[in-house]
């Protein structure tokens, strides 16, 4: 299938410029790429570029697709099918598994999978250390089918556990991505230790868990030299460190999600939707987040999508498992909430959904592209995900900005 797009808005070179674009045969050309006498072949669908951008597409280097080993919340098929209907030419998949990638046979379980069902490039993840607990290094220098590595879900609460593996993950030359938790901050919390939690008698965790280990690594990764990657910031301290960090010199990235720049512990109800980890902060740290966001703290945004059935989600704040669903609503929500209210441009949220975290998690999206309309206006409805997770804190929010069509390499991979 060849697609012409007529006069549509096109994100190149940092900018957007109004052109005609051919997708599809395994290239996308531009009219103002010299080629434009080419563009106006017969067999082609037309489509009309009316209040559509044609932009590169997303790349989310924090996804959870639960398989190998809890295939009841999602598999590699449907949360890269999910993925593909809504814009994403590349996500990563989190280690949190059974077996845990941990070795080279262990990816290799989940490498076949990804061959077989996957409906758009997925990178996996290598998991720091075995089974994720903190204990063993894993094999980090023999998992050379891991894009890069974490034990995303669980803080490495060792510091020398920590620099051993930032040394070996420096000499394959990739990323160390981390869940920064210190464990015995948690104290049993399940939300933010804030005003919700003390006015309706829930246990907290408190800021501290997160950024004292953000604090740790930033020393270890100065120290090390590893390329350090810090997962879902979510307190204004993080913010701080990160961005003294980067004063300093250190290879440091990071990484929010958009229910930490769209929401804060005011917008919590007694419901499992509202419940992840970290937890919904306060305001003023959601006002810090954007600030990171608008000064280039914060490098890029990740969905942390994270399915899990109906069941675990339905026990409440405090009984339901942690992770809501992003992919299918991580573009609408940020749009509408923030460039259509003038928070940030338009050109900022592509640098922080497709050119940042491609850039620097090396994901090959060449030739990948995705058309939004912006111009219609449409209700998130959950029972219509392809993700067969549900669990989202945006059911019901009218939003703009939905995927339309995906290009995959060059093939038209998606058309609504």
């Amino acid at each position: 299938m060849r697609i012409l797009i007529e006069d549509v808005n096109i994100f190149n070179n940092g900018a957007f410029r109004r052109s005609s674009a051919l997708l599809g045969d395994g290239a996308v050309r531009f009219s103002f790429d010299g080629e434009g006498s080419s563009l106006s072949p017969a067999a082609v669908r037309r489509v009309s570029g009316e209040n559509k951008i044609l932009i590169p597409a997303f790349t989310d280097v924090h996804t959870h697709l639960r398989e190998p080993g809890f295939s009841y919340k999602e598999t590699i098929r449907t949360g890269s099918a999910a993925a593909l209907r809504s814009g994403y030419g590349a996500i990563f998949a989190m280690p949190n598994l059974d077996p845990v990638p941990d070795s080279p046979e262990h990816l290799k379980i989940e490498t076949e999978i990804i061959a077989r069902d996957a409906a758009i490039p997925v990178y996996p993840y290598g998991a720091i250390t075995v089974g994720e607990l903190g204990k063993t290094l894993a094999d980090i220098e023999g998992m050379t089918d891991a894009a890069a590595f974490s034990d995303d879900g669980h803080g490495v609460q060792s510091a020398e556990m920590m620099r051993e593996a930032m040394r070996a993950v420096r000499r394959t030359g990739k990323i160390l991505a981390a869940h920064c938790e210190v464990n015995e901050l948690l104290r049993g919390g399940y939300i933010h230790d804030g005003v919700y939690a003390k006015a309706h008698g829930h246990r907290g965790i408190c800021s501290e868990s997160e950024w004292r280990q953000i604090e740790r690594d930033i020393a270890l990764s100065k120290e090390t030299g590893c390329p350090y990657h810090v997962c879902h910031i979510s307190t204004k301290e993080s913010v701080a460190l990160i961005r003294k960090a980067k004063a300093d010199g250190v290879d440091i990235t990071c990484e929010t999600g958009p229910h930490y720049l769209v929401l804060d512990e005011n917008d919590l109800i007694e419901d499992g939707r509202f419940k992840m980890n970290p937890p919904l902060r306060a305001r003023e740290d959601r006002e810090a987040l954007l600030e990171g966001i608008k000064d280039g703290t914060v490098d890029m945004i990740a969905t942390d999508h994270a399915p899990h059935s109906a069941e675990e989600k339905s026990r409440g704040l405090e009984k339901s498992a942690m992770g809501i669903v992003g992919l299918e609503t991580a573009f609408p929500i940020l749009y509408t909430e923030l460039v259509r209210t003038n928070i940030i441009s338009l050109e900022k949220l592509i640098e922080l959904m497709s050119v940042n975290p491609a850039k620097r998690f090396g994901a090959d999206t060449k030739d990948s592209w995705a058309v939004m309309d912006l111009g219609t206006e449409y209700t998130i409805d959950p029972d219509a995900f392809v993700s067969m997770g549900r669990a989202t804190p945006f059911s019901g929010r009218k939003v703009f900005g939905r995927c339309v069509i995906n290009v995959i390499r060059g093939e038209i991979g998606f058309t609504d």
